[in-house]
């Protein structure tokens, strides 16, 4: 278990002679701190973590990373060791009396480079997951699989960036054999950062869609980005690739890494493929798939077709690892991955899926082949979807026409959703049967009123919009 010693180490380069003071977690919210845990004050726009230090010395703390000085009751009583300049020998009877705050320059670089301390210190493999869409789902499937033999940790939520990777990390301990870490990105660069600090010697690439374009820019850019995760995994044999033969952009990212390629896809050219998909609505997928001379039929409880690419990444790994496909196979029928979707029950009996965590033109289009598999009246609830960039306009053009295809009734919300309405109208859809909003509380209000028992209704649009409160509304009414 990570160590006092081993934070000032991190943080100096020096290991002085303290006694021993373990270390559980790192937290940069007071109210998660727990006993034992590092506390990180971070700096916000809003919000300045240094204001609740002493809050997580009560809640047990046993040092927290700094950068300025404390104010009120923070200072009351709380030692503070200064690490700007390295380590001075008169502050070392000072670390032996914890808690305390550990002052130093930039808390988040603190923080990384602890975690970068603390991964090299452990002999565990570490699998990194990127991808545009799908790389919590995706982390869920794999370390499930690989805690049918291996003692795995994953990746909390979706800490994924810069500050969340590092808390990752900082909750490995030598127990541990597997860790399953999500790796965002937003720029260039980000998840080169990221690999650094974890050094993955599997990396796994689910696809490159549009989400984030307004900041990346465009998908060759989103592409480089994400190839960071091959480009820095270790050679072969030692080093994994585990490339989506599908995506366009993926593919060609066999070139750019020195590690082993295992391609997985719907086609045979891949070394792991599937084919006869078959979506059961909310009772899973059966498919069946193919590895080498080998063909498994199976059965998963993961919903909607687009998750046989789960399933494919999940058991890509487990194979690469070593797994026999009876602890493949029961780790796939294990997998709670889809924690984002859930269906609930209205008072008139209707169904909903509550998909609104986020939103892509990828994302979207592989919600409405979910509802094309329910049965009755199909009704999509569509948002903005935002940050596409200059794929703004054809992402939600191509929503509309899918909608089109699936939707008995297509209700859209927000200004861009205006141009999947416009779309389903123009591929077909009868204008009585496409509904658009300005205000949550409208689509509430037509919902309460017209649903039956019949219908299957999905809630999607960008995490921005806050339509979970749609779902909620509809919730109470039970």
């Amino acid at each position: 278990m990570l160590t006092l010693t081993d934070v000032i180490e991190a943080i100096t380069n020096y290991r002085p002679e303290l006694k021993t003071v373990f270390i559980t977690e790192a937290a940069i919210d007071s109210r998660h701190v727990i006993p034992g845990g590092l506390f990180v004050a971070i700096p916000g726009e809003k919000v300045d973590g240094h204001a609740y230090v002493a809050q997580a010395f009560e809640r047990g703390a046993v040092a927290a990373l700094i950068q300025h000085d404390l104010d009120g009751r923070n200072r009351d009583n709380i030692a503070v060791v200064d690490l700007r300049n390295g380590l001075q020998a008169g502050q070392l009877a000072n670390l032996d009396n914890p808690p305390l705050c550990l002052l130093v320059n930039n808390t988040i670089s603190a923080l990384q480079q602890i975690a970068a301390f603390w991964r090299r210190k452990l002999d565990i493999r570490v699998i990194g997951i990127t991808g545009s869409v799908g790389k919590s789902t995706t982390k869920e499937a794999i370390a499930q699989v690989l805690s049918q033999r291996y003692v795995t940790l994953k990746s909390a939520a979706n800490l994924n960036n810069e500050i969340g990777l590092p808390l990752s990390v900082l909750k490995m301990t030598s127990g541990h054999q597997r860790a399953v870490l999500e790796m965002g990105f937003y720029v260039p660069g980000e998840i080169k950062q990221l690999c650094d600090i974890a050094l993955p010697q599997v990396g796994v690439l689910n696809n490159v869609g549009t989400v984030h374009a307004e900041r990346a820019g465009s998908q060759e850019m989103i592409a480089l980005g994400k190839s960071e995760l091959v480009e820095a995994l270790p050679p072969a044999p030692e080093g994994v690739a585990i490339l989506n033969y599908d995506d366009p952009y993926v593919r060609p990212m066999k070139d750019r890494t020195r590690a082993r390629v295992f391609f997985y896809g719907l086609t045979p050219a891949a070394d792991l493929w599937v084919d006869q998909v078959d979506g059961m609505g909310l009772e899973g997928i059966r498919l069946r798939m193919h590895y080498k001379n080998e063909t498994l039929h199976l059965r998963v409880p993961m919903i909607g077709r687009h998750s046989a690419e789960t399933v494919l990444r999940a058991a890509a790994v487990g194979l690469v690892e070593g797994l026999t496909w009876d602890e493949i196979v029961r780790g796939l029928q294990e997998s709670q991955a889809q924690l984002r979707l859930s269906a609930v029950r209205t008072e008139s009996g209707a169904l909903i899926i509550d998909d609104t965590y986020n939103a892509s033109p990828e994302s979207m289009l592989a919600a409405l082949s979910l509802l094309e598999e329910l049965q009755g009246r199909r009704i999509a609830v569509l948002g903005d979807m935002l940050e596409l960039g200059q794929y703004e306009f054809d992402g939600h053009q191509k929503v509309g026409m899918r909608a089109a295809q699936v939707v008995d009734v297509l209700v859209t919300l927000g200004p861009r959703a205006h141009i999947m309405a416009d779309a389903a109208r123009k591929a077909g859809m009868k204008k009585s049967s496409v509904i658009e909003y300005t205000e949550m509380d409208e689509i509430v209000d037509w919902l309460k009123k017209n649903l039956a028992s019949n219908d299957a209704v999905l809630i999607k649009g960008s995490h921005g919009l806050q339509m979970e409160r749609i779902v909620a509304a509809l919730e109470v009414a039970q």
